[in-house]
């Protein structure tokens, strides 16, 4: 199963779409376009699930750089997700003094 990564594609582009453009190269086990957290819109990118790594190859090769909607694709083997902190101790909000504990010093 190779994951890919599809960026830069129009924030109009749907899911069924995104399917669309690699149907032509095999079998698709999903399509999901990222879409923003707030406000539900998509963030101009998203990934395609393909279980053949032979036809996600060919895919990748023949879709980055395409142009969709006036826009030049990226297209490659989606990177592992690593974890990215909030960027707060303890997972509190900015001013969130609750999630701040004084540590005990050791004895």
């Amino acid at each position: 199963m190779k994951k890919i990564y599809v960026g830069n594609f129009s924030f109009k582009m749907t899911e069924p779409e995104l399917r669309a453009l690699f149907e032509p190269f095999g079998s698709i086990e999903s399509a999901t376009v990222a879409t923003d957290r707030d406000t539900g819109r998509s963030r101009g990118f998203g990934f395609v699930s393909m279980p053949n790594d032979e036809e996600a190859e060919k895919a990748m090769a023949a879709l980055n750089g395409k142009e969709s909607d006036g826009r030049a694709l990226t297209v490659n083997e989606a990177k592992p997700q690593t974890h990215r902190g909030g960027g707060f101790r303890d997972g509190g909000r900015p001013g969130d003094r609750s999630s701040h504990h004084r540590q005990q010093p050791p004895r």
